[in-house]
């Protein structure tokens, strides 16, 4: 438990000092922000702060930083460092730039920060790369809570009927005004998912399980470690909990809500933070259940039902089961969400009427049916879509972290670019390295991962190299 109890204390630590390092770096100041000079009544709204952090809180705290550090677990306690070191210096790095770049930008979407950094042809790229991803999250994050909602209601309310629940809700949150809906549930449900947390966090001390310390060594204690090394696959299964590309097309929804630059700080790399906490309590609740069950297991769900039952008694698990639907539920909805006014900004098409939202929301949700269906037809189709939902996950954030990096260098900001370069670098050869030797990938042996991670590193390196000497002293393109 020490060594649990150190990473924790290194998170809040790092909010305090590295994220302040990170403010004063970007320089925040008191011009007037998008959502006072933009107000449309739709997108554009002045919301409290407090309230702002729990929706970004919500909004990125999806199923990565509980099912995802869940499954993480089984890599033994290299999970514990990646979730701190990748929060800290990573995740929340990359949504904070990428929230105040969007904030400065008049509240621009991911896909117009990158192309304004990385260029056009990069900007239509991840424009369908972005809205690919919205509707595969939103796809994939119905059939957990959906399946979790089932447990607690009576048989005749079962999965399916709560899927199409959950998917009405979708369509409603994703159409309505921002205020209407997400403004005012969303704080129940954040306080719902802290209650898991903290009383997941209370239960570990409680019990003070005998959990591995890092000193004991970082061995990869996965049951099929040796086709599923720790570099890259952890580093793509504990998403959320560390860095997410998909944050970043999140932060644009509260950029637009922000009065003041200032805020940004406890908004985007507060709420990181407060995922990585999160992740690392479940990370460390999951390595009870694998000592007292063994590491057998592969449905999460089965895993938080076990514990919040067994830790928290039935009105307890409850409330915490509460808290674990609530996070997929308000990733989904705002996935959705994204993804219009992604396209509304490319077409340039104005979203005040719900006449112009629905042309929009039907082709989106027509796709998202199809992948659904897709999905729940067994285990192994649900299994395929998160694995590209995960990869892709992580590929985004690379292209967000370049841009940032980008910005950093031509704001002649010389030594300070080095705090999204080295991120870059090392998610570009995890990104590179997972698709090659992933099933679902190029089926490249485990034993070139060495080689595969070197070699990405080596041509990321001399791109911004060769960048840097011709371009990166030019005057930004407005």
């Amino acid at each position: 438990m020490l060594s649990f109890t150190l990473c924790l204390l290194a998170l809040i630590a790092g909010y305090f000092l590295y994220g302040r390092f990170m403010e004063r770096l970007f320089g925040p100041d008191d011009r007037p922000t998008p959502a006072l000079t933009k107000a449309d009544g739709v997108d554009f709204i002045a919301l409290p702060t407090w309230k702002i952090f729990m929706i970004q809180f919500l909004n990125i705290a999806g199923l990565g930083p509980i099912f995802g550090a869940i499954m993480g677990a089984k890599f033994g306690t290299a999970s514990f460092l990646w979730i701190v070191l990748g929060s800290i210096f990573a995740g929340a790095v990359h949504d904070y730039l990428s929230g105040m770049l969007s904030l400065r930008h008049g509240g621009e979407s991911l896909p117009d920060i990158i192309g304004r950094y990385l260029g056009r042809t990069t900007e239509q790229v991840m424009r369908v790369f972005s809205i690919i991803l919205m509707i595969l999250v939103g796809a994939v994050f119905v059939a957990g809570p959906a399946g979790l909602l089932a447990k607690l209601t009576p048989d005749a309310l079962d999965t399916t009927f709560w899927i199409v629940v959950v998917f009405l809700y979708y369509i409603l949150a994703t159409m309505l005004p921002i205020d209407k809906i997400i403004g005012k549930i969303y704080p129940l449900f954040a306080v719902a998912l802290l209650f898991m947390a903290v009383s997941i966090l209370v239960m570990l001390y409680v019990h003070h399980p005998a959990l591995p310390e890092l000193w004991h060594g970082l061995e990869n204690t996965h049951p099929d470690a040796d086709t599923l090394p720790i570099f890259p696959i952890m580093f793509v299964s504990i998403a959320c909990g560390a860095i997410s590309g998909f944050h970043a097309t999140q932060s644009p929804l509260m950029a637009r809500c922000m009065t003041s630059e200032r805020h940004g700080r406890p908004v985007f790399y507060g709420a990181m933070i407060a995922e990585g906490i999160v992740a690392l309590i479940w990370a460390a609740a999951a390595t009870c259940f694998f000592q007292d069950h063994g590491m057998g297991e592969t449905n999460a769900a089965v895993i938080v039902d076990a514990l919040t039952k067994d830790w928290l008694g039935t009105v307890g698990a409850v409330l915490a089961v509460i808290g674990v639907i609530a996070a997929p539920i308000t990733s989904g909805d705002t996935a959705f969400r994204s993804a219009r006014l992604i396209v509304a900004d490319f077409l340039g098409m104005e979203q005040r009427t719900i006449r112009r939202r629905l042309y929009i929301c039907i082709p989106m949700f027509t796709l998202a049916v199809g992948l659904l269906i897709y999905s729940l037809r067994d285990a192994e189709g649900f299994n395929i879509i998160w694995r590209y939902f995960a990869w892709a996950n992580q590929t985004l954030s690379i292209f967000t972290l370049w841009a940032v990096t980008v910005y950093l260098v031509r704001e002649r900001r010389k030594p300070a670019f080095l705090v999204t370069f080295f991120p870059a670098l090392f998610m570009t050869a995890v990104c590179t390295t997972y698709i090659c030797i992933a099933p679902e990938g190029f089926g490249v042996p485990v034993s070139a991962t060495g080689v595969i991670a070197i070699l990405s590193v080596i041509g990321a390196t001399l791109w911004f190299c060769l960048w840097y000497r011709k371009a990166g002293r030019r005057p930004l393109q407005p």
